[in-house]
């Protein structure tokens, strides 16, 4: 408790388990106390079986946010609501406001906010991210807990956990900005084996590194038993040990059995105090001869059945209210039984019940609700609960129906059943999409598929004919819930039924749309795009599956003629789309626009031209400022590289965001304006700052695919601007978790790349990957994209491979690097930094191989020059970012050609560009390959100096491995320049 909530160096875990009634959650409440004398909160919420499990964290942060509504006051605490509204935003725009309404009252100072809901402009709905409902969670959280406020969260009854809330305990515990905050979970381990949900989230918690605390609570042994009634009843312990140990006996130490088996002695006239003796008295062998039951709950059951027959009905009844129950429900369902307030202040005084407010009740513990509950017998559970829903379903108005729709449907679907007539199972269908498309909108999505699921399958194949639209909303809000849990498989099955039997092509849009991206998030980027493409050919826009050059300059030639003559206010004075069919298509296109870089990258152009072609002739809407910017990414990377075209489009896609208030689109305009366009105009540094605010924009929008985008463009860039190596890969391993978290597999596989090329330079001799994925290597991870067939991981993986063999002086192994990337060609719409160092890099291992001299020195040439070709049209757009390499290429050919005097200049060039422009890893490169040419010519002194310049670039860099190559270079030269200064000019080939 100490070390989490006061130290609060990262989240903290522990889990209690034990037996039901062995005094788990008493246990902790003990850290209550203590948790207030340091200003902390303290957050609990119980998981029911029988309730909605993923409402149960939104429910406790609710009841945490009303009681300081209620007892604080709007301005209190105002450092934990600056932190909360930095975290996510205090208007209208956050799903956390859906679930936990109390959160928006106290943002508003107490007042209602008014929300309003943006809607796509697109003919597909908008589906809710169950990603962003746990990132805005953990959030939350994350901005409660702090060390003025120490955060405890506690949840009851986890063997009843949801996967959302448990893989939201995990994200809590592995994000690296949660401190001063301890999670608390109970769990039965009589009901929690190796095969249990909960079981394999602790365990992948473990492997990433965070310890669990585990205290395990057994029954009390006798002695505790004997002080407990020693204490309870004012004797002796001696006195007492009789009874005692007779109790242990028969209740075996379970706490809350040894409580209500003496209940049920002093009822029974078994002990009793002795107004004469004036102590407590007991008759033991009427107690040694009492039969018991083997548990606490069949004890209580068998103890209820001796109450009046009024009295179990309505305990029968409270059981199926739930944990938490009104009276007024208990009204509804009793309805004419005369259920009188004495028989609930009766279940208050046996401890049944307690009273939370005047009409208000919850149960003692869970373990004497499920003894009531087993009062009805086992064959007429169905009906009983049929009977409590079909009541209060009759009793309950249209206006209170809202708020009991939920208690009502679950009690109705687990007696349905029974219900032959088809008339009262569509009632219940429609009971069920209304409990679904409820649960949807409030993000308790596998809720929200339960009951979309029970619906349809009361439905019957006449359906479609006789109730159409209440079939065809179910199916359509059932591949929303299904896709959101990353239900894949059931989704594949359920698409079949409305796509063939919806009545038009509109109607299987949102499914069909679903289900591309349901293919995309399970990385079947082929069988996506191919189902992308099927469905624009119906939309009325055909695509071909293969690209010739006569297509593709027929494509091209068609765009630039429809933008020819239009200046950027033109552009940005189209009209609004309306065509739902257009609108639709724009959607479908944005699928493809990212599966087609993943997997077919010669295909990728051709969609970003139909994109702004679209918008040119139908209009433009919240997508066409994503295709303007992908088409001027474009324009930047194609052969004639035209990057002041490229340049305006970017600025034209983001005023179309702003003017079109489309700040959805702001993670997939950033990574492509700052990712792919402005790194030819502007300094790279000074995109950095953009991509990670849109890592946050993604967040709370919910686009967790381009949020990380945006993270790995920020990474990939500061790595190639020479951020210090050792807080980039503190940041790198920080940043794969975020998108582990998140299951974007691309994204923390490719931070994990990053991070194992920073590893490797710094001297770490550590596999990225483990804290991810057992076994898993880099070696292993390239063999599966190369199976998978995707492409850009293929490169990026080459590309980290050829730039260490590079920098660590393998030029075979990065020689070898370089051919294997071959084939993997580019063909994507535009370049991240890495491509381009990628080419600088290629030249440079270009000229080392052509001044080798051998049969290939012509090929080995060509490659350098075509490097050179490259920068120096590239440094017209930007002579800060290009001119160092540039100088490098150039110096590295002119040593190729003996001509010393240029060579000089452009060396002396290159280091001080790269000096200037901020790029000190390049800095050293300049001067260790400055050293390389000038002992070349037997110039040793001023070699062994550039050396030291570029061991010192090195080390600023944090690249130790760099460090100690250069360093045995020089400690082999040290002696040699003097062996060579007094034999006037020996080389050795060592350096070359």
């Amino acid at each position: 408790f100490q070390s989490s909530v006061v130290l609060g160096n990262q989240p903290m875990m522990a889990t209690i388990s034990g037996y039901p009634g062995t005094g788990k959650s008493t246990l902790v409440n003990q850290i209550k106390k203590p948790l207030t004398d340091l200003n902390g909160c303290f957050v609990e919420g119980k998981f029911d079986k029988d309730a909605r499990p993923d409402a149960v964290l939104a429910s406790a942060l609710n009841s945490f946010f009303g009681n300081i509504l209620e007892t604080n006051g709007r301005n209190s605490l105002m450092p934990m609501k600056w932190r909360i509204n930095d975290a996510i935003g205090s208007g209208g725009n956050s799903v956390l406001f859906g679930v936990v309404p109390n959160l928006q009252k106290w943002m508003a100072d107490g007042n209602s906010a008014n929300e309003n809901h943006a809607q796509s402009s697109s003919g597909v709905k908008r589906i809710v991210s169950d990603h962003r409902l746990k990132f805005m969670f953990c959030k939350l959280i994350g901005a409660i807990a702090s060390r003025a406020h120490p955060l405890v969260l506690f949840l009851d009854d986890l063997q009843w956990a949801d996967e959302m809330t448990l893989d939201i305990i995990r994200m809590l515990m592995t994000d690296p900005d949660i401190q001063h905050f301890l999670f608390l979970g109970c769990y039965r381990d009589n009901e929690v084996n190796i095969s249990h949900p909960l079981t394999a989230k602790l365990k992948a918690i473990r492997e990433q590194g965070i310890s669990i605390v585990t205290i395990k609570i057994g029954p009390i042994e006798k002695e505790c038993v004997n002080t407990l009634l020693s204490e309870a009843m004012c004797m002796p312990p001696s006195l007492c040990r009789p009874l005692s140990n007779a109790v242990h006996s028969k209740t075996g130490g379970i706490i809350l059995f040894v409580l209500r088996f003496l209940a049920s002695l002093n009822d029974d006239k078994d002990l009793w105090f002795s107004m004469s003796a004036r102590r407590w008295m007991f008759s033991l062998e009427e107690i040694r001869r009492k039969e018991i039951h083997g548990d606490v709950v069949s004890h209580m059951t068998e103890r209820m059945k001796s109450l009046s027959k009024k009295m179990q009905m309505g305990l029968k009844f409270a059981a199926c209210a739930g944990p938490t129950f009104s009276t007024m429900v208990l009204d509804k369902i009793q309805k004419d039984l005369d259920f009188e307030d004495s028989i609930l202040n009766s279940c208050v005084q046996f401890g049944f019940l307690q009273k939370e407010s005047s009409n208000q009740y919850v149960w003692a513990h869970d373990q004497i609700q499920q003894a009531a509950y087993d009062l009805i017998p086992l064959a007429k559970r169905e009906s009983f609960h049929l009977l409590v829903g079909t009541r209060l379903f009759i009793s309950t108005s249209p206006s209170e129906l809202e708020n009991m729709l939920f208690f009502i449907v679950d009690n109705m679907n687990r007696g349905s059943k029974l219900i032959d007539d088809q008339d009262q199972l569509y009632e219940i269908s429609q009971l069920n999409l209304e409990a679904g498309e409820k649960a949807l909108s409030s993000s308790a999505f596998h809720s929200a598929a339960k009951y979309l699921m029970t619906g349809l399958s009361l439905l019957r194949p006449e359906s479609w004919e006789l109730k159409y639209n209440l079939t065809i909303r179910l199916y359509d809000a059932a591949s929303e819930a299904l896709f959101v849990t990353g239900d894949f498989s059931r989704l594949a099955v359920l698409i079949e039924e409305p796509l063939m039997n919806a009545r038009s092509f509109e109607d299987k849009l949102n499914i069909m749309n679903n289900l591309v991206r349901a293919l995309a998030a399970s990385s079947k980027f082929e069988e996506g795009i191919t189902k992308c493409f099927s469905i624009l050919g119906q939309l009325g826009e055909v695509i071909p599956n293969e690209i010739t050059p006569d297509i593709y300059a027929k494509e091209v030639s068609h765009v630039k003629q429809l933008l020819h003559g239009k200046s950027r206010q033109d552009l940005l004075s189209l009209p609004i789309m309306s065509d739902t069919q257009k609108l639709a298509a724009m959607q479908f296109m944005n699928h493809a626009l990212t599966m087609t870089f993943i997997a077919k990258p010669l295909l990728n152009p051709i969609i970003v031209l139909r994109m702004v072609k679209m918008s040119i002739e139908h209009g433009m809407c919240n997508i066409s400022a994503f295709g303007f910017a992908c088409y001027g990414a474009w324009l930047v990377s194609e052969p004639s590289c035209d990057v002041e075209g490229g340049y305006r489009m970017g600025r034209v896609a983001t005023e179309m965001m702003k003017q079109l208030d489309a700040a959805e689109m702001t993670p997939r305009l950033y990574a492509t304006v700052y990712g792919f366009i402005n790194i030819w105009k502007e300094p790279w540094q000074a995109g950095l700052g953009k991509h990670l605010e849109a890592y946050e924009s993604g967040a709370a929008t919910g686009d967790m695919e381009y949020a990380i985008t945006n993270l790995y463009q920020y990474a990939n860039t500061a790595l190639y601007c020479g951020e210090n190596l050792t807080n980039l890969s503190q940041n790198l391993q920080s940043y794969a978790k975020r998108a582990f978290q998140c299951n974007q597999r691309n994204g923390w596989t490719s931070f994990v790349i990053l991070n194992q090329l920073a590893l490797d330079l710094m001297g770490i001799k550590q596999n990225a990957f483990s804290p991810y994925s057992n076994g898993t290597t880099e070696e292993s991870c390239f063999t599966s994209c190369v199976n998978n067939n995707e492409i850009s991981m293929c490169r990026l993986i080459c590309g980290k491979k050829k730039y260490l063999a590079f920098f660590t002086g393998d030029l075979d192994a990065a020689a070898k690097m370089y051919e294997q990337s071959q084939k993997f060609p580019f063909g994507s719409t535009g370049r991240l930094v890495h491509s381009l160092v990628s080419i600088f890099i290629d030249g440079l291992i270009g000229f080392f191989f052509a001044r080798k001299h051998r049969e290939d020195e012509k090929k080995w040439t060509d490659l350098g020059l075509d490097a050179i070709q490259y920068f120096r049209t590239w440094v017209s757009g930007s002579h800060w970012n290009f001119s160092n390499k540039l100088h490098l290429l150039e110096a590295e050919f002119y040593f190729l050609s003996e001509d010393d005097k240029r060579a000089r200049a452009c060396y002396n060039a290159s280091i001080k560009a790269a000096r200037e422009h901020r790029f000190v890893h390049e800095e050293g490169l300049a001067e260790e390959k400055t050293a390389t040419y000038l002992l070349h010519k037997s110039k040793h002194d001023e070699a062994m100096e550039h050396f030291g310049n570029a061991k010192k670039c090195y080390k600023s860099w944090g690249a130790h491995t760099l460090v100690q190559r250069v360093g045995n270079a020089m400690a082999i030269l040290s002696p040699l320049c003097a062996q060579v200064d007094a034999n006037n000019g020996v080389t050795n080939s060592f350096f070359e």
